[in-house]
Order: structure tokens, then C-alpha cells, then sequence
């Protein structure tokens, strides 16, 4: 006796296996900051966009996360994806 799945399923299983590697437009946030002297500009908000899957855009994104310091300024700059 062969086990045959019904059709319906296989068409379920298929759409969301493919929904979930479908590329989107992804928003990174990246706030950037500055400390060590007086008057240093305020906190500066860049935004730009990923197409891409979900994990990898949050990847991209959270990996331009740094913090440098130069002649007594700290920058740091931490992403997000929206």
C-alpha cells in the first residue's frame, strides 16, 4: 500500500517554503554618537535600505555597528533593522 500525501499539502508545504525566502525591502537604522569634548554634534540618525531575506538585511545591517575612538572623540554608531 503506497502513502501518497494529498496535493493540497504539497502545494502548503511548497508556498511556505518559498515565503520564506523571499527578498523584501528592509529599513537600517543606525544611530550615531559622539562623546570626549565639548561641542560635538549631536546624536546624527542615518537610515538606508536592504533588499534582502529578513536574516541576512538584519546581518548587513547590525554588522556596520562600531564604536572608534580618535584623538580623544569616541564615535559610536549602533544599527537596528526596521
Amino acid at each position: 500500500m503506497k502513502f501518497r500525501l494529498p496535493v493540497s499539502l504539497l502545494v502548503a508545504f511548497t508556498i511556505l517554503m518559498g515565503a520564506q525566502s523571499c527578498t523584501h525591502d528592509y529599513t537600517c537604522t543606525c544611530k550615531i554618537s559622539y562623546t570626549g569634548i565639548a561641542g560635538l554634534p549631536d546624536t546624527v540618525t542615518k537610515e538606508y535600505k536592504i533588499k534582502d531575506t529578513k536574516d541576512n538585511a538584519k546581518s548587513l545591517c547590525e554588522k556596520n555597528s562600531n564604536k572608534s575612538d580618535s584623538l580623544g572623540i569616541t564615535t559610536t554608531e549602533r544599527c537596528f533593522l526596521y
